[in-house]
């Protein structure tokens, strides 16, 4: 049996991702308690149809459950069942506007003790348990639905035949750190093309910035240093049924440093490593290289 759970923070798209599945065969389940993973384990070697299944997670479940997960993941573990767990998230403030937009009533808030606010805040608190033993973890803030189903797709129903996804995706500090990021790199200390006017409209993959970016050793030995050690720990990721490991290269405003040193690294890897992609964050621009 495959079992692949969603969890995450209410609003982050975890109906979403659940329907993306179920789009693709996995018999879906919303909702369903911690507790009743073992009986659906055991009920899946009695019917057939059971054989891929989605389940999604939230923070309705009791709190014992939650706290006993890492528990059942083991038992799951020794009954034979493939766990993927997979949890979404996105920064409090894109919650608290998805949340207006659609004037929902979070779960948490249903009884009238907690705000809007506090409920997203000690939704994540009771989450922990999930997201400590996720294999993959996403950041949906920019995520448009349409990228978020594309991203499941490729990422979760395909694990079992792909390998590591490896990404790597410049961003701009000014808008923050990306919450999915695994490794976080800032280049902030190179040569900013930004304050020659004749390059501040251009971004990372114009030729006349990479000349730039040529003129100086710096923008090199930054890129030797970070391909070295992502080169040296990869293989540990991949070790530990990583699914995904998102390197994140961050400049001030991700248009011009992180983007050339996130593509030069795409570009350098897609010698090595099987599943490779590169995305600019604030260009809303995504690669993908084989």
């Amino acid at each position: 049996m495959q079992l692949v759970i969603i969890s995450g923070r209410s609003g982050s798209g975890k109906s979403a991702a659940l329907h993306a599945l179920e789009d693709l065969g996995y018999y879906a389940i919303d909702n369903l308690p911690a507790g009743l993973l073992i009986p659906l384990a055991e009920q899946a070697r009695i019917q057939s149809n059971l054989s891929r299944v989605a389940v999604s997670i939230d923070a309705r479940n009791l709190s014992r459950d939650l706290d006993h997960f890492p528990t059942i993941m083991q038992e799951l573990a020794a009954e034979g069942v493939e766990v993927n767990v997979v949890y979404l998230n996105a920064s409090a403030k894109t919650l608290l506007e998805r949340f207006s937009s659609t004037r929902r009533r979070h779960p948490l808030t249903r009884e009238g003790k907690l705000s809007l606010s506090e409920a997203i805040d000690q939704e994540e608190q009771l989450l922990d348990p999930l997201a400590n033993v996720a294999q993959l973890t996403l950041d949906t803030t920019r995520l448009s639905v349409h990228e978020l189903r594309s991203t499941i797709a490729r990422e979760v129903a395909e694990s079992a035949n792909q390998p590591t996804t490896l990404l790597f995706q410049s961003f701009g500090f000014k808008k923050g750190v990306p919450l999915d990021a695994d490794l976080v790199f800032d280049v902030r200390c190179l040569p900013n093309p930004f304050w020659d006017i004749k390059l501040r409209g251009l971004t990372g993959l114009d030729s006349q910035v990479i000349d730039f970016f040529r003129e100086s050793s710096r923008p090199q030995e930054m890129f030797d240093d970070i391909r070295s050690f992502v080169e040296h720990w990869l293989p540990r990721f991949v070790e530990s049924n990583r699914s995904y490991v998102a390197v994140c290269i961050g400049c001030t405003g991700g248009q011009h440093r992180s983007v050339y040193l996130a593509e030069k690294l795409g570009q350098y890897f897609q010698d090595l490593h099987p599943d490779v992609q590169t995305r600019h964050r604030e260009l809303h621009l995504n690669t993908q290289t084989d």
